[in-house]
């Protein structure tokens, strides 16, 4: 019996995965990842990097994603929330630029997995968040593109509250849209 609830998004290729937690008076356990339970739920991918990152409420990072060296991403939060998103880049796709957005947070223990081919993004709704993720490739510098996290053909609902500051890194701010993509890939 897996140890985790798999949830098929409406995109083909992205999954919501929920551990099973193990809650006594020392605290709680649960296991993050497990080789055979995911090839036993299909999920057949294999990792080779794991990143973490710290931001304050109101960063967006993102949209990102590896041009020659796409990767796949296991993605969840061990303190704060954040909403994540991955949006459909795969050439020729019937779901080409449509997105998905999930709350991953420290409470629901939600991950998501985002397989190559999706350009990635989060914005931080809590004071702090801390973001963990695993990798199918390893990260190649030379290789990154993105796309406006609030580029209008795609018209992501980022759930920005009246009270928060966007923060984008100069890099972020400078990516073009999905259109502009659209036409590298012809």
């Amino acid at each position: 019996m897996s140890k985790f609830k798999v949830t098929k998004c409406e995109i083909d290729g992205l999954y919501i995965l929920e551990p099973k937690v193990f809650y006594d008076d020392r605290g709680y356990f649960m296991e993050t990842y497990n080789q055979n339970d995911f090839e036993e739920l299909g999920l057949d991918m294999k990792f080779v990097q794991d990143n973490e990152s710290k931001s304050k409420k109101g960063v967006l990072r993102g949209l990102h994603f590896q041009k020659k060296h796409p990767q796949g991403k296991l993605v969840r939060v061990i303190k704060g929330s954040v909403y994540d998103v991955a949006v459909d880049i795969r050439k020729g796709s019937s779901t080409f630029g449509k997105w998905v957005g999930v709350e991953l947070s420290e409470e629901n223990k939600k991950q998501f997995y985002i397989p190559e081919g999706f350009a990635h993004g989060f914005l931080v709704l809590s004071d702090e968040a801390q973001f963990v993720y695993k990798c199918t490739d390893f990260y190649h510098p030379e290789d990154e593109g993105g796309i406006m996290y609030n580029d209008s053909l795609i018209n992501i609902s980022w759930p920005i509250s009246e009270d928060m500051e966007i923060v984008i890194s100069e890099k972020d701010k400078k990516w073009g849209g999905l259109e502009e993509y659209a036409k590298l890939q012809l």
